[in-house]
């Protein structure tokens, strides 16, 4: 049993959910980390390889362009691990956005006991063509919305606060879709409708919500991130200061490989817990439009009685 079980199925304002993000992030956090990690391991090790084929073109090409040869097999390097890479990324966003919605499902179902990790593992199993085909749509309406964003974006400043407004909105579209799709076994045009109806009901609970948890998950990357980023640069700085070359030193190319390798396992991490904020809200604004947690616990009262 976790310390404290958090009701999400109950009607809440901006500060309340934000409060109700960290509460259950500060008690679901190593709980889902075990998850994240016990699946995504071997995209890790793909993050690894990657990394290591990107710093290669890097370094190479860095040091290429000093003496003055031909860089061009590094910038294949540099290409083919910018590939692997967003083949990896999509991939990765695909499976924890997925282990996140179905992991506070399973922590609302479950009314707070331990989420047991292989059952996690069948919903999203059993739920994957429908997963896969809502991940595609989403992400060619993403697409269309960055064409729109440089549209727009050549007017000044309006065109900017519009443009994330709607990946605000798109973003919280997407995350109560998913969780409507899986919570309530829907269909995926109707999860799109039902997300839909949700974001029009509450657009700027929804928008100020993802915005907000999005401003703190980006400090907190960045706070995370402090440490070995201190630890590399005062590694580059003496080895540096010792006449080491950088550019040609197999322990430098570990260091950066990785270095990077960290900033994108973060990355993706970092998706899952945003899809944490839309689960709560999803839950709140659920109740909110159709209560029927509270003409539950009404009937339970009655029943008492």
């Amino acid at each position: 049993m976790l310390k404290k079980y958090i009701p999400l199925k109950q009607q809440r304002d901006v500060g309340e959910i934000i409060t109700t993000y960290f509460d259950f992030f500060k008690q679901n956090f190593k709980p889902f980390l075990n998850i994240f990690i016990s699946y995504n391991g071997i995209f890790i090790l793909g993050f690894l390889g990657v990394s290591y084929v990107m710093v290669t073109g890097f370094v190479g090409s860095l040091s290429s362009n000093t003496i003055g040869s031909d860089s061009s097999i590094y910038n294949i390097y540099i290409a083919l691990g910018a590939l692997g890479f967003l083949f990896l990324f999509l991939l990765t966003a695909i499976l924890n956005y997925s282990l996140a919605a179905v992991y506070i499902i399973q922590y609302e179902g479950n009314k707070g006991k331990e989420v047991v990790k292989r059952k996690v593992w069948e919903v999203v199993k059993d739920n994957l063509g429908k997963i896969i085909l809502v991940s595609v749509i989403m992400m060619l309406m993403y697409l269309v919305l960055v064409v729109v964003g440089v549209i727009i974006s050549f007017i000044p400043l309006l065109g900017t606060l519009a443009y994330y407004l709607m990946i605000l909105g798109f973003t919280s579209w997407s995350g109560l879709s998913f969780m409507a799709l899986i919570n309530d076994n829907r269909e995926v045009t109707d999860a799109f409708g039902e997300g839909w109806k949700l974001l029009k009901l509450y657009f700027w609970k929804c928008v100020l919500s993802n915005l907000i948890i999005s401003i703190l998950l980006s400090l907190l990357m960045m706070v995370v991130l402090i440490i070995p980023g201190v630890l590399i640069s005062v590694y580059a700085f003496h080895s540096l200061d010792s006449g080491v070359d950088l550019a040609n030193s197999a322990v430098a190319n570990v260091v950066w490989t990785i270095a990077l390798s960290i900033v994108l396992i973060l990355y993706t991490l970092n998706q899952s817990m945003l899809q944490f904020i839309n689960g709560i809200l999803y839950y709140s604004l659920h109740e909110e439009t159709y209560n029927e947690a509270t003409r539950e616990r009404i009937d339970q009262i009655g029943a008492s009685e």
